[in-house]
């Protein structure tokens, strides 16, 4: 079973600083149709303005991945860490036990897009972690890489659930695979550009949710980034 979920379905909040469209239920949007997918809780698609961000805050018990589509975001945390996520960079948070932490846009002047990606952890009360790696467009060219997983493998950032997030960057018609196991679920979600899901147009923004094992194909149309996620 392929249900999509539509771009312009999405809750949408645009703070002038901030615009932010929420595939599931986030903050004052709230939809109980779609509180999230198997272990998958949040995927914002963010734009924040040159020199605007978010103030430090704290999260608990959550998987963050920022995944950063253009620009570059600063982030410090109460780990120490203080670093810039630059575009084409996964950066996984392991929020755990308790952090507090803070994301700038690291321009004065240019925006930022990234997608901001939140899932339940395998367990609760986990020691906080902090994990980024680099993956050049070249690298996901017309193939699915590994970005994230539950075991760091194939370099990918190490996730505290049991998924594998793959990423690719299509050239048009241009084509990829990926087996949905039984007993395995997916979801396809679009950063940016356009592609043909088993046959069916998918535009930046839209998502989709897979739950019945079988092959699934990603064709590029026009300019596609597009994530993967194999979840238990």
């Amino acid at each position: 079973m392929l249900t999509l979920r539509k771009a312009e379905e999405r809750g949408h909040a645009n703070h002038g600083w901030l615009d932010s469209y929420h595939t599931f239920s986030f903050a004052s949007y709230y939809d109980p149709a779609h509180m999230g997918f198997r272990s998958l809780r949040v995927i914002n698609q963010d734009r924040v303005q040159g020199g605007m961000g978010f103030g430090t805050h704290p999260h608990k018990d959550m998987e963050i991945i920022s995944y950063v589509l253009e620009g570059a975001l600063e982030h410090k945390d109460s780990m120490g860490n203080g670093s810039v996520i630059q575009s084409g960079e996964v950066q996984r948070l392991t929020a755990g036990t308790g952090i507090t932490h803070s994301e700038f846009n690291h321009s004065k002047t240019e925006r930022a897009h990234f997608l901001q990606i939140w899932l339940l952890p395998s367990q609760e009360n986990l020691k906080p972690g902090y994990e980024q790696k680099h993956y050049s467009p070249e690298d996901k060219r017309d193939r699915l890489l590994l970005v994230a997983s539950s075991d760091g493998r194939d370099g990918s950032v190490t996730v505290n659930q049991d998924i594998s997030l793959y990423a690719t960057v299509l050239s048009n018609g241009a084509q990829v695979n990926h087996a949905v196991e039984p007993g395995r679920h997916a979801w396809i979600q679009v950063a940016r550009g356009e592609a043909l899901l088993n046959g069916q147009t998918i535009k930046e923004g839209d998502g989709a949710a897979i739950s019945q094992a079988g092959e699934l194909t990603l064709a590029g149309v026009d300019r596609a980034e597009v994530l993967v996620f194999d979840l238990a």
